[in-house]
């Protein structure tokens, strides 16, 4: 056995004696009991371990009304988790030499960024000639999550490119522009080659899909009340994706063995580019700090968060909107991960439950990322922030 492998084994035995306890009756009894609690009507839930998807299993209803059963191959709306995937995608043109991820937007583009009727609003503002992947994959390009948030509903930057994390789907949006142009290729066909046929993810796409008609989940905001299924025909890097619990395990199995990328483009993209100071991830751009996180080394990679927990390094993606809530948790060097898709506004707050419930104490950062447990509602808002500590053992 090697020295790293020795290393390993006191963490491989007590995560699997862990797991060990808790036969597959014994965690779809905690799903039900959490999803009751929680009022989340339907909820998916994969697990991989070394690499391959090692359980899957659908939850209560993809419509209440109908009483119509979640499947694992039910369509889901993927949200932010398409940024995850899309990442990925940006990482083989980068191996590939196709996309420098530090050259700056005037080497990148046919003309000025300014000239581009979507970006008119930076014509006075010349830091975004500073701009390079790096920073639009990595949220550091300072530019808000999206425009509308301001109330002239104008762009614009609310840091120096490359200063601090600042949660942007814009900045996703324009790497897109970015990299059509470059490749000569729509974004739904370079996804559909490069991502969606490698980890076999046979119901994603980055558009609507006709013969899904019937097979789609129906969303369910907090209060319960039901959210169509939302048709999209433009494919956006930072949200367009209907995909389902089983496709997306399957691509989450094949992140964390690395398929497709070369060793250091995948190690590239789980290294930390810039530390998360901000209370909550959202809203990000707000001025304010803390040091809580770093002591798990809460820090953002390209195209995922990254921390430090007691089972090796983990990435994370979640995907929200309204009657949607997902997370994807990875630990890379076990190769373990674990994969929720919900049709509810409401199953974030059951997230760190079932996170804590499998795996035992990870130090989910899950107050930044609003994962407020469902009977720990005193802990909404950023106000709370003083009177989160994280458990002992994160961050010694």
């Amino acid at each position: 056995m090697t020295p790293r492998a020795l290393l390993l084994l006191p963490l491989l035995l007590s995560v699997c004696a862990a797991q060990a306890q808790r036969p597959p009756q014994q965690l779809d009894a905690e799903i039900r009991r959490l999803m009751d609690a929680a009022h989340v009507p339907g909820l998916a839930l994969a697990l991989i371990e070394d690499g391959q998807v090692s359980y899957r299993q659908a939850y209560g209803y993809a419509n209440v009304d109908k009483r119509q059963p979640l499947r694992t191959d039910t369509i889901m709306y993927g949200a932010s988790l398409t940024k995850a995937a899309f990442a990925y995608m940006v990482m083989q043109l980068v191996d590939e030499k196709l996309l420098s991820l530090d050259a700056t937007l005037p080497a990148l583009l046919r003309k000025p960024l300014p000239d581009y009727p979507a970006y008119a609003d930076l014509k006075d503002d010349p830091r975004w000639k500073l701009l390079t992947p790096r920073m639009l994959l990595s949220h550091t390009s300072g530019l808000l999550n999206w425009r509308y948030i301001n109330d002239d509903q104008k762009l614009d930057f609310k840091y120096a490119p490359g200063s601090r994390y600042v949660y942007s789907g814009e900045g996703l949006n324009l790497l897109q522009l970015v990299i059509e142009e470059r490749t000569g290729t729509p974004l739904q066909t370079l996804m559909q080659q490069r991502i969606f046929d490698r980890f076999q993810m046979r119901d994603s796409s980055m558009v609507w899909r006709k013969e899904w008609e019937g097979r789609e989940a129906t969303h369910y905001a907090q209060d319960g009340t039901a959210i169509a299924h939302k048709r999209r025909g433009n494919a956006r890097a930072a949200g367009s994706m209907d995909t389902t619990l089983d496709d997306y395990a399957s691509f989450l199995a094949g992140v964390l063995r690395g398929e497709g990328l070369s060793a250091a483009a995948h190690q590239e993209m789980l290294s930390p580019q810039l530390a998360i100071v901000s209370p909550q991830q959202f809203p990000s751009h707000w001025p304010g700090e803390t040091d809580l996180w770093r002591k798990i080394g809460l820090s953002i990679g390209l195209g995922w968060p990254l921390y430090r927990s007691p089972l090796g390094l983990a990435f994370f993606k979640e995907g929200n909107d309204d009657g949607t809530n997902n997370v994807a948790l990875g630990f890379l060097q076990l190769r373990k991960g674990i994969v929720m898709l919900s049709n509810s506004s409401n199953a974030e707050h059951m997230f760190y439950p079932v996170i804590d419930y499998v795996y035992g104490n990870t130090c989910l950062p899950w107050f930044w990322m609003n994962y407020i447990p469902y009977d720990r509602p005193e802990l909404m808002g950023v106000q709370a922030r003083d009177q989160v500590q994280l458990p002992a053992g994160c961050g010694s």
